[in-house]
């Protein structure tokens, strides 16, 4: 493989919590009949499809007030032990991309000051496309980024979502293993990887 495109949340730093937490509190604040669950199967798409697939009817109201939480819950992300130092190896002799459901404010907020920006040639944020995840406009316009083909690119994620997005851009899926197992969801997923060192055997 010589082009790395990746999901961002729950594949390059863990934020379920981060986000799902206040968007559940908000929820049940609401009076909507939710559980946690139900918020976090969410996980990975943008933040407006997740309402939607939610039934929220008063989404402009509760998206603000859940924007407004999510900094309250910062203390819940972290990277991904092993992130690093593996995309740093990545970065020798590889093209890296991100494509993430995250709109451009959003990456700036929560993923710009980890300070593992450099590593990427790249991103994709959700509104420079058509449709988010499982469609696969963000993949495509990555490898259009990279000048990259389908047959040398890989798309690294953790979510039948992302599975879903890679092979609609007839690209490789691997799974991001230290956050979600490999169950019968993601038998389809072309690489299992257990840890983020696993990428460099790509």
């Amino acid at each position: 493989m010589q082009n790395f495109i990746f999901d961002i949340d729950g594949t390059l730093i863990d934020t379920e919590k981060m986000y799902i937490k206040p968007l559940y509190d908000v929820l049940v604040k609401r009076g909507y009949d939710i559980t946690y669950d139900q918020a976090a199967a969410t996980f990975g798409i943008t933040a407006l499809d997740a309402l939607k697939r939610l039934n929220v009817t008063d989404q402009d109201a509760v998206m603000a007030e859940w924007n407004q939480l999510i900094p309250n819950y910062a203390k819940y992300l972290k990277v991904y032990a092993g992130i690093p130092e593996s995309l740093a190896k990545l970065k020798q002799t590889k093209k890296l991309a991100i494509a993430t459901s995250k709109v451009r404010s959003e990456f700036e907020r929560d993923f710009t000051p980890i300070g593992i920006n450099h590593y990427f040639n790249e991103v994709v944020t959700s509104d420079e496309v058509a449709a988010g995840k499982p469609a696969p406009d963000m993949i495509l316009k990555g490898m259009e980024k990279l000048n990259g083909v389908p047959e040398t690119t890989v798309y690294v994620g953790d979510t039948l979502y992302d599975m879903k997005a890679a092979h609609s851009a007839n690209v490789a899926f691997a799974l991001a293993g230290w956050r979600t197992a490999a169950d019968e969801n993601f038998k389809k997923a072309d690489y299992v990887l257990e840890q983020p060192k696993d990428l460099l055997g790509l």
